[in-house]
């Protein structure tokens, strides 16, 4: 399979002659290469090798100053135009740091050989005109004669005296000499030179004498074009030699990046990963395939082997799947230390050995009179006699072909041994005694290939520390042996036996339960963690909302502030003038009264600058809460109106521009609505300024300082109703100082939007217009930026 993902055949026949490796070090050097092709291919999608031959013999040849066939120097081209793209495919991607960047680094490209190869030779059969300006004049003076000698011979085959010594009209060609064919009877009526005859002897080929001069001076001239054929490759071949070391290791680098490559492309038709990689013998595979079987067909299992135990005891019914297990440890742990990915999860771990020996299967043999027994036996004394610390045993079978008796106490023992020696070891079975040694020995764990006795299949799932069932007398009974047959065999069967394999029954059932109960816990788990991951989303959301209502609700105090700073200094200058004019008592104390609530009233415009990072744990409602009535909600400083009186656990629904939430009592405080105004109206000024100039009676900056909202809610209004009350909020925003508002229109069909948009482009208070943003209403709500 790896070798048909390679594209040049020596990559192949390196892919089949590849051998796992023992070194750590080197497995995981191996695996990184992968993950990188395969990134590589994720990326940019895989390079092409397919025109790449071995030219390393030619090259040896060149350099040797043989000269080169036109397909050797073709196949130079090729690898020096394949270590060219490969060296563009890497520095498009050279922001991506990769293990095998010295492999792409290595390469060498010569774009001037590759250039005048390809343009010198047009096939292996044909040299390019282009190759020589003295090739490119040969052939020119050789058309040149052609026509020449064409044209005579035509002039002979039109004459209405000589067609009728003619066999046929045609000019025809022998011995790289142009003739005319005559017939046999009339060969001494044409004077020229006899060059051929036909088989039958009918007819000659005769050279007329008066086209010979012209065919030997082409044949002159074809001498010419062969000898200067003959200097380009010989010249070609000179170059190659000259680059013949830099070619080499092109291709050489070319082979082992396909072989690289072939790794990764395999890793994606089985949906591989890379897998853990330790030396300390410990095997755990998640949701591991065997990778000979179809995608549709396989069932993933999971395996362990080397941590708790060192020894793994699988049973289980014929057909069942074990070994396919044995296989698919042993397969799984060879493809890693090859440094290929395995079919299994993300997190699947294994180790490097220096052996993996197996003994799987029936090689019982005629030829060697070796019976099942013989032949298994055979193997693991082979076995036995190399195993160590350092090695993977799988066993099929163990014990197999002989007495039952003996050949389980023979199957333990080889365990036994086998662990002696520091190995570790899987092994199927059908003997319930191997069951029992497991049970009882530390190290040594059971396992079992599931079946449905229900359906009569396996389910091929791989059970770990569950012992295998028999099953031989229920499947017996499903496929209709006579009850009296099954209960007979039943009595034959020593009690212990019978308890032990009711003890098997129980603790199966027992394990589905847990296992139903298992995938419950995991769907509830896998509810609650995306519960959980909605809850942290949306609490994540309101943070970002109360960040920038905060952040808002600071600008919107800072421009209140500013602009009443403003009107105050205004006032002040205006009230100093009124008190120059009028000098009466009353009048001053109303003035002082004036000034003093308009200091308390900036005041408390202060305290609003930095609403959310002020505390005021003391706060006390200064009366029970109202339906209407204006509040503050201290985390966000963000103005609500009351929907609902709050409830026995002091919960109440507000209403905060255009969204309604519900808030705890204690996180609001009451907005009064006395708030303090100071107008000054028009016509005071002028009878107070009348003494003044014209143009001093016209107002410099705001007028009023009010307790301002700066949203208007327009649903529910036409078009006219709507532009009359933009119009009035507009104005008495523009006094105000403010820059920027929101106009509420809704999303509905959008007349009302349009309607609003187009006096808003007409309006001169109006700098910008846009729709909002989230957060903002999107596109229920206008921003409007003023002037």
């Amino acid at each position: 399979m790896l070798a048909e993902c390679a594209a040049t055949d020596d990559a192949k026949e390196r892919i089949r002659a590849l051998t796992p490796s023992g070194n750590r070090e080197e497995v995981e050097r191996r695996l990184r290469e992968t993950d990188d092709a395969k990134t590589l291919i994720g990326l940019r999608g895989g390079p092409r090798f397919a025109a790449v031959k071995n030219v390393v013999s030619a090259v040896q040849r060149a350099d040797k100053g043989a000269r080169l066939s036109l397909r050797e120097l073709l196949d130079v081209a090729g690898v020096l135009r394949t270590a060219r793209t490969l060296r563009a495919y890497h520095d498009d991607a050279s922001e991506v740091e990769l293990s095998i960047g010295h492999l792409f680094s290595g390469l060498v490209p010569n774009k001037y050989l590759e250039e005048l190869i390809t343009n010198s030779i047009l096939s292996e059969e044909e040299i390019a005109d282009a190759a020589s300006a003295e090739l490119a004049r040969i052939r020119r003076a050789i058309g040149a004669q052609t026509a020449k000698a064409r044209e005579i011979l035509q002039r002979i085959i039109r004459s209405t005296t000589m067609q009728k010594y003619l066999q046929e009209p045609i000019i025809t060609m022998r011995g790289d000499r142009y003739v005319i064919p005559v017939k046999a009877e009339h060969k001494n009526d044409i004077p020229g030179l006899v060059h051929d005859t036909s088989g039958s002897g009918a007819t000659y080929f005769i050279e007329p004498m008066s086209v010979v001069e012209a065919n030997n001076e082409l044949r002159v001239l074809l001498s010419k074009e062969q000898d200067e054929i003959e200097r380009i490759i010989a010249e070609l071949s000179a170059q190659v030699a000259e680059s013949g070391e830099s070619i080499k290791t092109d291709y050489d680098l070319i082979v082992a990046l396909d072989v690289i490559f072939a790794k990764g492309k395999l890793s994606y038709q089985m949906k591989a990963t890379r897998p853990l990689v330790g030396d300390d013998g410990v095997v755990e595979l998640s949701h591991a395939r065997h990778p000979l079987i179809p995608a549709g067909r396989v069932v993933p299992i999971d395996i362990r082997l080397g941590g708790d135990f060192d020894t793994l005891v699988i049973t289980g019914p014929n057909t069942g799947g074990k070994t396919v297990t044995l296989k698919t440890l042993g397969l799984l742990t060879l493809m890693a230390q090859a440094g290929l990915h395995i079919p299994a999860w993300d997190g699947s771990r294994v180790s490097t050995f220096d052996n993996l020996l197996s003994d799987i299967g029936d090689e019982q043999s005629i030829e060697q009179s070796l019976s099942t027994f013989s032949s298994h036996m055979t193997n693991i004394v082979s076995i036995m006699a190399v195993a160590d610390e350092r090695t993977l045993l799988l066993f099929d079978e163990l014990g197999a072909g002989t007495d039952p008796t003996e050949g389980a106490a023979l199957a333990i023992a080889i365990l036994e041994r086998g662990r002696l020696l520091g190995a570790r070891i899987a092994a199927t079975t059908h003997y319930a005694e191997l069951k029992l040694f497991a049970l009882k020995t530390p190290g040594v764990e059971n396992a079992s290939c599931e079946f449905d006795v229900q359906s009569l299949k396996p389910t091929y799932k791989l059970l770990i520390g569950t012992p295998g069932r028999s099953n031989a007398f229920a499947i017996s009974a499903k496929l209709g042996l006579d009850a009296a047959v099954i209960d007979r065999a039943k009595s034959l069967i020593e009690e212990d036996s019978i308890q032990f394999e009711e003890v098997l029954h129980q603790l199966d059932d027992k394990r589905q339960q847990l296992e139903r109960e298992h995938e419950q816990a995991a769907l509830l788990r896998r509810e609650l963690e995306g519960e959980r991951g909605r809850l942290a989303e949306q609490r994540e959301q309101f943070e970002r909302m109360r960040d920038r209502e905060a952040d808002r609700a600071r600008q919107e105090a800072r421009r209140i502030l500013a602009a009443a700073k403003h009107e105050y200094a205004e006032l002040q200058k205006q009230i100093d003038q009124v008190r120059r004019i009028r000098e009466s008592a009353d009048y001053q104390r109303s003035l002082q009264e004036l000034k003093s609530k308009t200091k308390s009233h900036l005041s408390n415009l202060d305290n609003l600058v930095n609403p959310v990072n002020d505390s005021d744990d003391g706060y006390v409602l200064p009366r029970p809460l109202k339906i209407g009535d204006s509040v503050q909600i201290k985390n966000i400083d963000k103005l609500a109106s009351v929907l609902s009186l709050p409830d026995q656990n002091g919960n109440m629904e507000l209403q905060a521009g255009i969204i309604k939430t519900k808030v705890n009592v204690r996180d609001v405080r009451l907005v009064e609505t006395d708030k303090v105004t100071i107008n000054v109206s028009k016509s005071k000024y002028r009878d107070l300024m009348a003494n003044r100039e014209k143009n001093a009676a016209r107002a410099d900056g705001p007028k009023s300082v009010r307790s301002y909202n700066p949203e208007l809610d327009l649903r529910g209004m036409n078009g006219d109703e709507a532009s009359l009350e933009i119009d009035k909020f507009l104005d008495d925003c523009a006094v105000a100082g403010i820059n920027q508002v929101s106009l509420i229109h809704g999303k509905g069909t959008g007349a009302l939007r349009a309607a609003v948009h187009a006096f808003l482009r007409g309006n001169p208070h109006v700098k910008s217009f846009r729709l909002g943003v989230y957060g903002e209403g999107e596109t229920g709500v206008t921003i409007v930026e003023l002037k």
